[in-house]
């Protein structure tokens, strides 16, 4: 079936209940199949068809996937409330710098206190209840070893990113959206840039750079020196020590051993 904005839920949960397999494809995937095969016309009973006419054609090439843990959905819930708590506080700061109106003003610090309050709160509840389950809490204090990457990251890529440990250092820059695409033609040598992925995760990721490589990672440090001098961006660099930081969790995972400093004997 075609994913509906998690409306689709329920009925995933309750066939995979029932012991059938279940093809969750990405709606633009489904939009792409229609193009490629010349269709315009659209309406239920196409869209079915179309739906089994690519879970056909595709499941020829890829292998069938696991269900996902039935745990991390709850905690997905949670995590997305807590951002939506971050949203809501950077709001009200925005709104605030262009409000004069001291009663106005009044109400909008009160709002930022409560939602300053409540994404403290409910991500003090999400850890509770990720360290409640002990494999959870392994895989997040293994991530909480790598210097720059704290527990507000390292959740997020416990929930978000479970495949991490079992894939190669391509693979995951690929699924969190960190890695550069070519875009070249004949003799055209076109601009390399990120794009698709997890969006969720790259921007936790990104967010980490920006302090993991000026002040709390050596190695990403040093990483971003060394591109600022060969003449990168700032964003080219700091997409760079995103990408590194993901390669290290991604390491970590699959040994199972804490993060060691590069450098230092482990």
């Amino acid at each position: 079936m075609r994913a509906s904005g998690g409306y689709e839920r329920g009925v995933v949960a309750a066939l995979r209940a029932a012991g059938f397999r279940v093809s969750l494809h990405q709606p633009r995937q489904i939009k792409a199949f229609a193009k490629a095969r010349l269709q315009r016309a659209k309406n239920d009973r196409l869209d079915a068809r179309l739906i089994a006419a690519f879970t056909a054609l595709i499941t020829e090439h890829q292998p069938e996937r696991s269900a996902p843990d039935p745990r991390l959905q709850p905690l997905a819930d949670h995590l997305v409330f807590n951002e939506q708590a971050m949203d809501d506080a950077a709001r009200a700061r925005l709104r605030l710098e262009h409000q004069h109106d001291p009663r106005l003003r009044c109400q909008l610090e009160a709002d930022i206190r409560r939602a300053d309050a409540r994404v403290e709160r409910e991500l003090d509840r999400l850890l509770a209840k990720v360290r409640a389950e002990p494999d959870l809490a392994e895989r997040l204090d293994l991530l909480c070893s790598i210097q720059g990457l704290g527990e507000k990251t390292a959740v997020r890529l416990v929930v978000l990113m479970p495949e991490l440990g079992s894939l190669s250092r391509e693979q995951a820059a690929s699924l969190a959206g960190l890695a550069p695409y070519d875009h070249d033609s004949g003799e055209h040598k076109g601009e390399r840039h990120i794009a698709g992925g997890r969006a969720r995760v790259r921007t936790a990721l990104y967010t980490a750079a920006l302090p993991a490589s000026h002040r709390w990672n050596p190695a990403l440090i040093a990483l971003r020196t060394r591109l600022i001098d060969r003449g990168k961006t700032h964003k080219k660099a700091l997409v760079a020590c995103a990408r590194k930081l993901l390669t290290y969790a991604n390491a970590v995972l699959a040994r199972n051993t804490p993060w060691v400093p590069e450098g230092r004997p482990g």
